[in-house]
């Protein structure tokens, strides 16, 4: 008699008597592997990210940290037994875990150096360099200067506001000393304001600059720098087209001059100016305003030269008391 195969889903159990218990028989559920239960689009995604996945091209930071990673895990390692380096050592007397070199040096290295990487394009100093600004910061100078201290909002704008008052007070002292060449360069001028005859401005124009007074010495030896400094650009322009040797005796002195053939004695330095220079600018100022009223009765904020000595009318000496 041929028998009968039961579905695998299902149990059946059995009575005392030996028969089968169908009314308790309980089916199972079907199982099935993941490939089987998921869907043609879940199938189709996930081959799709397969594919992005094989056709993925690692960047530069990926590879970079890759190639640490490796190396990190040989350097890590000993010396394999089976590498080429391992068995010609091993032909030597090498032992794994014994030192190179002569046997009972207590000295000799067991492990080899390690390998430092030096990454980024700094110098070799540069880490020296930047041992030592931290060090600054740390405030460990060893006797040296510190290092600079960053300066508040308040103190930046203090700053700011004194170079701005120092290079108008510079203004205003190249204007002052206009002023006193128009009074003392030209010697037309006499105290009641009258001019007298034109020669004698001829005279004080062609004095010597350390004969000036110092208050307007600077104006005047501004100018002569820049006129300097324009004559040597145009000798050089000509002396171009001309030969240096060539010397006519009968040219004029503005002529030889003007050909770059005439030498020109250079004037030496000035102390008192340099130490003139060398004082605040609002010094500076003061000096200039009160020749300009003791000499010319002339206030420099007023702009106005006054008929006697009193200077009736005028405010102060400062410029605030003018308002």
């Amino acid at each position: 008699m041929a028998s009968i195969k039961e579905p695998q889903n299902q149990v059946t159990s059995t009575t005392e008597d030996g028969e089968d218990d169908y009314m308790s028989m309980a089916i199972l559920e079907p199982t099935f592997s993941a490939a089987q239960m998921e869907t043609s689009a879940q199938r189709r995604a996930r081959k799709k990210r397969e594919a992005e996945a094989r056709a993925h091209q690692p960047s530069k930071a990926e590879l970079t940290r890759q190639a640490e990673l490796n190396r990190e895990e040989a350097l890590s390692t000993s010396l394999p037994t089976t590498s080429k380096g391992f068995r010609m050592m091993a032909k030597l007397g090498f032992k794994a875990g014994s030192a190179l070199g002569k046997e009972g040096n207590e000295h000799a290295m067991k492990e080899p150096l390690n390998v430092v990487i030096k990454e980024g394009r700094a110098g070799v100093g540069m880490e020296g360099e930047q041992k030592r600004k931290f060090r600054e910061e740390a405030g460990d100078t060893n006797g040296r200067e510190g290092p600079k201290r960053r300066e508040t909002e308040g103190e930046f704008r203090e700053r700011q506001g004194k170079e701005r008052e120092e290079k108008r007070a510079e203004g205003l002292c190249w204007g002052a000393m206009r002023v006193l060449e128009e009074f003392e360069g030209d010697s037309s001028h006499d105290g009641s304001g009258q001019r007298n005859n034109e020669s004698e401005a001829v005279k004080i124009s062609k004095k010597p600059t350390n004969q000036i007074d110092v208050l307007w010495r600077g104006l005047i030896r501004d100018r002569l720098d820049k006129e300097r400094e324009k004559r040597m650009r145009y000798d050089l322009h000509q002396s171009l087209s001309r030969h240096a040797a060539y010397d006519d005796l009968e040219e004029e002195k503005q002529e030889r001059q003007a050909w770059g053939t005439w030498e020109e004695e250079v004037e030496e330095e000035d102390a008192e100016l340099s130490a003139f220079n060398a004082l605040d600018p609002s010094e500076r100022l003061r000096r200039m305003v009160e020749h300009l009223r003791r000499r010319w009765r002339y206030c420099f904020w007023c702009k106005f030269q006054y008929p006697d000595n009193s200077m009736e009318g005028c405010p102060g000496l400062i410029e605030d008391e003018h308002g």
